[in-house]
Parts: C-alpha cells; structure tokens; sequence
C-alpha cells in the first residue's frame, strides 16, 4: 500500500526512490511487524484471559507443564495479524505470488482457529478431527499448487541442495508434490510447539533465510551467477519473509519463557503452510529439510515412536514424543531445551545458505 501511494511521488520527492528497493521494504516490513505484536501484544493477552481462552495441559504430558495451564493461547491471530498488515503496507500488491502465500498464511490460520476455538469454546478436547484437519489442509495445498503449476512462466522442476546439474522435472506431478511440501511443512511447526518459544524462534530463523533466497531466486543476475532458479516476481516475497521475521520477534517478546501467551493452532499451522509456500514458489523446496531441520527432527521422532511403539507392543525408543519433551524428562531445563534448538537452528540456517556457493 505504502509502495503504491509513496513510489509514484520519487519523481517529485527523490528520497521515496528507495520503496524501490525490495531489500528497503523486507526491513521495514519486519519492524512494522515487530511494532504490531509488540504493541497489541498486552491487549490481545488481556482480551484472551478475559475470554477464559487458556491452554490446555495433557494429563499424560510432562509434569513440569503443569503451571502452563490456563496460560492465554490463540495467540497466532496476533502473528497472523502483524503479517498480514506489515505485508499489505509494504509489498507490491500487484505481484501473483504475495497473494498466493497470503492465501495460505489466512486459510491455514483459519483452519488453526476452528481447531483451537472447539478446543476452548467448544470445550472438545480434541478439536477437529484430524482427517477433517489434513482433508481441508491437503485441499487448499492442491488448489494453490495448481494455481501456481498454470502459470506459464513457473518451473516445475526440483531443485537439489549442492547439485547444480541435477533437477528433475515433476510436470503435473509436481502439483502433489508442492502439497505434500506445504502440509507436511505445516503439521511439522505445529509439533514442535510444546514449550515457550521452541516453535516461533526457529520458523523466524526460517523466514530469515528464505528471505535471502527469495531476494536471490527474484534477481535474475544474482540467480543466473549462482546457478539457482531464476524466479519473475518472487523477490517481492523477501518483503512477506520479512513480515513474518518481525511478527516472530514480537511475539516471541511474549511467548519467551515463562510464556505469557502460546500461539495455539491458529499460529504454528499457519506459520508452517507461509513457509512451505515460499519454499515452494522460490524452488527451494528440498532445503527445507536443512532449513526447517528442527521441525523436521521433531516430526522424526513422533514417527519413529509412534511406528516403533506399535511394531514392539508397548516399547519406546524416547521417553516421550515429539523429542522435546524426551529431553525435559531426562532433566534438561526447559529453557535449555529450547535455547539449544534455537542454536541448532541457527546453524542450520547457515548451513543452508551455504548451498548458494556449495553446487
């Protein structure tokens, strides 16, 4: 909105020349999205514990969970919120792809807030179903996918992390493909929510480095140089990326330990499918293994104990799953827990960046 009533005035005023600059925008994107959590953080707080919107804590869960009981949840409607805005002030509203992963970021939050709003007002402990849950996921995943498999100018081929030469072409294969991306992406945030900021501290290291490689992947010099898919348009998502930087830093503010509100479903289904998405539409969709390797790992372990658990009758391979809470019943601190999974996230960022270089 800003790029649209601002640029057209550099001729007059040279200083607005520089909401050109999409690197200038992602910026201001992610403190404006920063600034919005922060400052209606307390109100939406204030809002949620009125409403008696507390969170839930499993019998079965860790004992040391005990307290978070009745902490104010749903808190992704603020993160949702600050996205949405900060994007919608300082994108190019005409570009194809800030509306697709708009589209996904609302209609996955929207999912995330009927599965929350039976579970608290509803008081249905389970909320949706979750086939309900991956039908209405998987159904959203397939509609984008074919909006974007229509597209004349969008790639179907897949990129492999350090092989240049290796892409392989899905066709109309890769519509299944980018869903199964998207929804796995999604349910993998959405798993390792489970303590104070384990979840929004590496999907914010995430958006961080995929911002780098939207900005790249949308420079057709840069792209051409590096040997990476070039592309038309998508560097205008390092502005959504940012946004999204922003709103995990401000909520995070809050959701840092203690938690004085969690994001609930609305927030980690949504945070996931917007980053499966941009992985997605920037041609980056295998590294985000390395990228989200946090969720990945987490996703791992309830795989492994679930299969294992029923393979042996009884027996597991942790204490408990996802791994977090394993870690948490062998005495690790929770903010140990979660300081080491930022740190390890951390370095898979890096790591993954490194593949601009290493192909």
């Amino acid at each position: 909105m800003l790029y649209h009533l601002l640029y057209p005035l550099h001729e007059t005023i040279s200083v607005l020349n520089v909401f050109r600059y999409i690197t200038f925008r992602a910026i201001y994107a992610s403190v404006t999205g920063f600034l919005v959590c922060f400052f209606l953080g307390p109100w939406v707080i204030r809002k949620l514990t009125e409403h008696q919107i507390g969170e839930f804590v499993r019998e079965d869960g860790p004992p040391t969970h005990i307290h978070k009981a009745g902490t104010p949840t749903m808190g992704g409607i603020l993160i949702i919120f600050a996205i949405v805005i900060s994007t919608l002030l300082w994108a190019d509203l005409r570009n194809f792809y800030i509306w697709i992963a708009l589209m996904i970021t609302l209609s996955y939050g929207l999912i995330g807030f009927v599965d929350d709003y039976l579970m608290q007002i509803k008081k249905k402990s389970k909320g949706l179903k979750g086939c309900i849950k991956f039908v209405l996921q998987a159904a959203i995943a397939l509609t984008i996918s074919g909006l974007l498999y229509v597209r004349s100018d969008f790639n179907t081929a897949v990129t492999i992390p350090f092989f240049k030469q290796i892409n392989p072409d899905l066709g109309w294969g890769y519509i299944l493909f980018s869903m199964l991306i998207i929804v796995g992406t999604s349910n993998a945030v959405n798993l390792t929510d489970g303590l104070d900021g384990l979840a929004i501290g590496p999907a914010t290291v995430a958006a961080a480095t995929y911002l780098v490689f939207a900005y790249v992947a949308g420079h057709v010099k840069i792209a051409q140089y590096l040997h990476i898919h070039y592309v038309p348009g998508s560097g205008e998502l390092a502005v959504f990326c940012g946004a999204m930087i922003g709103a995990g830093m401000g909520f995070l503010w809050y959701n840092a330990y203690p938690a004085s509100i969690f994001m609930g479903n609305v927030g980690s289904l949504s945070l996931g499918g917007a980053l499966g998405i941009v992985a997605v539409i920037i041609k980056q969709e295998i590294l985000l293994v390395i990228v989200g390797g946090i969720f990945v790992i987490e996703t791992l372990s309830v795989i492994f104990q679930v299969g294992y658990f029923k393979m042996t009758k009884g027996r597991r391979i942790f204490r408990m799953a996802p791994l977090h809470h394993h870690f948490e019943l062998r005495g690790w601190p929770e903010p140990k827990v979660i300081i080491r999974f930022w740190i390890i996230a951390i370095i898979l960022g890096l790591l993954s960046l490194s593949t601009l270089k290493l192909r």
